[in-house]
């Protein structure tokens, strides 16, 4: 299969290139679309042949549910039933943007979709082109990250064809992406909404809108045997590169010297800038200041992913605490190192 190959900057103006785009939604080919997280892998979701293409194209398993993707809260309606009032809100607090809700679908989505739950996840992304791109194929677009299954998220059209070029019908370069990590995931259908996945959207704006949000275990381990995730980041280990990798926890100057202590052979380190001179002989790949975590959300795809072009033979990562986008980027870590994660106490041993 020959990937056909989309560069649009203004959506208004490239109107025949977005019509092209749409049109290959619309009759069941796959799609690389841009968003504001990721670039994400699309096929029209409500085309159950279509979406089951995505499944293989990626090697994804067959119980990891996908998020449709609309073009404005108005087409909740067509997909989605008993829609709450915290969905309303959240829409209009938060979209065009990274957060999805799970809520009881119609039964015009199909369980390829679902991966047979009865509840779908569902957003808007904020990105001009594939808004143009949805609006114009006028069907929603099943969409998982446009990477092979496990393997680093793409935040740019290039890391995109790297996985998928021969693999799908179309790709379409919208730039890089702004937030970095993939869209916050809410469980509407509980009695206390649920963060499933942290994401571009921290809690804490969550909670500022919604009063209780409870975080699903997952967040921070990983789910038992048997259990069925309920949304897609939840169950299997993600988003790694090749070799393996280890997640040190703790204050920024104890963690660098655990790290320190414990290189052997040829490693690899993804650290905070201030600490990118601190690891002599090593493939370092730096994602930003400490006390930055929009950059460290940025950029922890890009260095995870950067490890591949190396001989490295292990990774070790010092992780972000949990305020704001913090607990996106060490959600991330922590699942490309399967949770193999070394919590330092008081005295950093």
């Amino acid at each position: 299969m020959e990937t056909q190959f989309f560069l649009i900057t203004d959506p208004a103006a490239q109107t025949e290139d977005v019509a092209a785009a749409a049109a290959i939604l619309r009759s069941g080919g796959l799609l690389g679309i841009p968003t504001e997280t990721v670039y994400g892998l699309g096929a029209n979701g409500l085309d159950a042949a279509a979406v089951r293409r995505i499944f293989e194209a990626k090697g994804r398993p067959q119980d990891n549910p996908l998020i449709l993707h609309i073009p404005e809260a108005g087409w909740l309606e067509r997909y989605c039933r008993n829609i709450p009032p915290a969905a309303r809100l959240l829409a209009q607090a938060f979209w065009p943007g990274p957060l999805t809700m799970i809520l009881q679908r119609r039964e015009n989505v199909p369980n390829a979709v679902t991966c047979g739950l009865d509840t779908v996840g569902v957003r808007c992304p904020d990105h001009p082109v594939t808004l143009a791109i949805l609006r114009a194929a006028g069907v929603p677009a099943a969409a998982p990250s446009g990477n092979l299954s496990g393997r680093p998220s793409p935040t740019c059209a290039s890391h995109m064809l790297e996985d998928m070029d021969g693999r799908i019908d179309g790709l379409v370069d919208g730039g890089p992406c702004g937030v970095g990590v993939e869209s916050t995931i809410i469980d509407l259908t509980t009695p206390i909404p649920r963060l499933l996945r942290p994401g571009g959207l921290p809690l804490e704006q969550l909670r500022e809108v919604l009063g209780e949000v409870a975080v699903d275990r997952a967040v921070t381990s990983p789910l038992a045997a048997g259990e069925k995730p309920r949304a897609p980041g939840m169950k299997y280990r993600h988003y790694a590169p090749k070799a393996p990798v280890t997640v040190v926890t703790g204050e920024g100057r104890r963690t660098a010297r655990y790290i320190r202590r414990n290189l052997a052979g040829h490693m690899g380190v993804i650290c905070f800038d201030e600490y990118a001179d601190q690891f002599p002989g090593c493939v370092v790949e730096a994602i930003g200041s400490a006390n930055d975590r929009a950059e460290q959300a940025r950029r922890v795809f890009d260095a995870l992913r950067a490890f591949d072009g190396t001989d490295v033979e292990a990774i070790y990562a010092q992780c972000p605490g949990d305020a704001g986008l913090g607990m996106a980027v060490a959600n991330r870590l922590k699942k490309a190192a399967g949770f193999q994660v070394v919590a330092l106490g008081e005295d950093g041993e």
